[in-house]
């Protein structure tokens, strides 16, 4: 656990989808970690370090936005090169987040390159460099979570596709749930302390559900209906490749787990559903219109038509629809 205290996730009013794909992720990083969209000042990153407090190390890490290549999967040791002569590996932002939350704020907004070498690590659990004359394997098992405004820049398809699990947040909360909000934030700020105090029981009863959701994944089997159920779905959802399918997959054996089931049901596929198709569902391509079977006219001294000059060209089709984005505020 960490020494600074963090705002305990049970005490969370409201974004219950997000909570569970938190908690989901936790239980098994093999998910491939929660892509977040919403505006500012939706508790993003205070959830992603109540999740952390959840977790064996209690380990939160942020990768910045000006982050390198170098800070971020480690580099040679140039005092241990300089000095003394040897190759020694110094590691790096992967390294620190193992066992704990990695934490990305508009993902969108790094290179793509970083981010493909985030959901490469945050998939294998292990990040491996082999440059300047060095050659090191690691460890590397966190939480990833990553956010994003899309009125700010959208992530490529193939980079979001790689997340396993999307949620966007509404920036309108109810009166009555802001109310909640504010008051139990007033009550940490005034007090972390005693604030997390209160919230010790609860936070123990959710830390303790995730360790033996945990301990019981492996134990749940992968059986022929979930499996084909879900298949079955994803076809019809048009999604591109298998990743949404394995997701989906992962996503309900947790969701077993996390009730403490010891085999899928109906109701951890259609808890998850969302989570896993949100980012990667195709919305078919609208029909093209037929082509017009009336000619043009032909010029009265008999030539064939060659077109007229200042003719505008025709309209582009739609090829298909994108997804949804809301329209939220750009930071300023």
């Amino acid at each position: 656990m960490t020494d600074i205290p963090h705002f305990p996730l049970s005490a969370v009013v409201g974004a219950d989808d997000l909570k569970l794909a938190l908690c989901l992720a936790a239980i098994d990083p093999k998910i491939g970690g929660v892509l977040i969209e919403g505006p500012r000042g939706m508790a993003k990153s205070t959830l992603a370090r109540g999740l952390a407090d959840l977790l064996a190390s209690g380990q939160f890490v942020t990768l910045p936005l000006g982050a390198t290549e170098e800070r971020l999967v480690g580099t040679l040791d140039l005092d241990a090169a300089l000095g003394e002569g040897r190759a020694q590996f110094s590691p790096g932002v992967l390294a620190k987040a193992d066992g704990g939350v990695l934490y990305v704020d508009e993902v969108n907004l790094l290179p793509d390159h970083l981010v493909d070498l985030l959901l490469d690590v945050a998939a294998s659990g292990t990040n491996l460099i082999e440059r300047d004359g060095i050659s090191h394997r690691h460890s590397a098992r966190f939480v990833l979570v990553g956010t994003m405004n899309p009125e700010e820049g959208e992530l490529r398809p193939q980079l979001l596709d790689r997340f396993g699990f999307n949620v966007a947040l509404s920036g309108q909360t109810l009166p009555a749930e802001r109310g909640q909000i504010l008051r139990r934030r007033l009550d940490f700020d005034s007090d972390p302390a005693a604030f997390c105090t209160e919230w010790a029981e609860q936070q123990a009863a959710l830390r303790e559900r995730c360790t033996q959701a945990r301990a019981r994944l492996d134990s749940i089997e992968l059986d022929d209906q979930a499996l084909a159920q879900i298949t079955e779905r994803c076809f019809a959802a048009g999604v591109d490749g298998l990743r949404a399918d394995l997701v989906w997959l992962r996503g309900a054996r947790a969701h077993a787990a996390w009730r403490g089931a010891d085999e899928i049901a109906e109701e951890d596929i259609e808890a998850v559903a969302e989570l896993a198709l949100r980012h990667r569902r195709q919305e078919p391509s609208p029909p093209a219109s037929p082509p017009s079977q009336a000619q043009s006219p032909k010029p009265s001294d008999g030539s064939p038509a060659q077109g007229q000059w200042g003719d505008m060209p025709a309209p582009a089709l739609p090829t298909g629809t994108r997804r949804d984005v809301p329209t939220w505020p750009k930071k300023p």
